[in-house]
């Protein structure tokens, strides 16, 4: 006679499934934590009011004390640039614009601007990831539709769509990040078309940045404050938005082809 407590019949069935929720809930937990760090950084950020140290105002008062800095601890002064961009960036804290003139400003348009593309790039990714981890496969299994084939176009030519938003930033950058994550796109090609892709409108800033000394000097004198819109003209943004265009009509043509192709 077999004993009935021996361990060929093993525990209780309900054991197992009861162990095995409990490691899901768990795990269904950490993913979340990424997305709670980023949004306690943003948080911690506009308590200290970080946000009075990201302005133009604030470079017109210590743009000559930055600048001396700078000068005399050039490698120093751009690893902190670059972390500080990289963590506004992947905290989303509204200053990507102001940052990028920083970088012209401070570093010159070459060597700022590719400060601003390796910071933005990184924060990016790691808002990217961050966000994934919490919602990957939210619209891969939720939704149905016309969502749902929006969805697989963007994700069948992601670079293409990707590459042409970050060229005319219609959208706030953060926004692209989580977007981006949410329709699933793979690391490699949001990483590739997000560095390519922003390349012109970031040395296009840092270039305004560098001769911005004189926008503030005559922004100081009338009593106000420089804005962004001192710098950025009509014709610059008009011109984002036809190279953009001009991006967009190979992946057009693709679509274009494929649908005539599966008629």
């Amino acid at each position: 006679m077999i004993d009935s407590r021996s361990p060929q019949h093993g525990a209780p069935p309900d054991d197992e499934p009861a162990t095995s929720k409990g490691a899901v809930g768990k795990g269904s937990m950490w993913r979340y934590m990424p997305l709670v760090v980023v949004i306690a950084g943003l948080a911690l950020g506009y308590a200290f009011g970080l946000q009075d140290y990201l302005s133009l105002g604030f470079l017109a008062e210590q743009r000559q004390a930055l600048r001396s800095y700078v000068d005399t601890n050039v490698l120093w002064s751009a690893v902190i640039f670059l972390l500080v961009y990289t963590a506004a960036v992947a905290f989303s804290f509204p200053a990507a614009s102001v940052l990028t003139i920083f970088g012209g400003f401070l570093f010159g348009w070459m060597i700022g601007g590719a400060l601003v593309a390796v910071g933005a790039t990184v924060g990016a990714a790691i808002l990217f990831l961050a966000t994934r981890s919490a919602f990957g496969d939210f619209l891969r299994h939720r939704v149905d539709g016309v969502i749902k084939k929006m969805a697989d176009g963007f994700r069948e030519n992601a670079f293409g769509y990707l590459f042409v938003i970050r060229l005319a930033p219609v959208f706030p950058f953060f926004v692209v990040n989580i977007a981006a994550a949410l329709f699933d796109i793979s690391l490699g090609r949001f990483i590739a078309a997000t560095f390519f892709g922003i390349l012109p409108g970031t040395f296009a800033y840092a270039y305004l940045g560098q001769g911005v000394d004189s926008v503030l000097v005559a922004a100081l004198a009338s009593g106000r404050q420089a804005q962004i819109s001192d710098l950025v003209t009509r014709d610059i943004t008009l011109a984002f938005f036809a190279l953009a265009l001009v991006a967009l009509i190979p992946t057009l043509v693709r679509q274009i082809a494929k649908r005539r192709s599966s008629q």
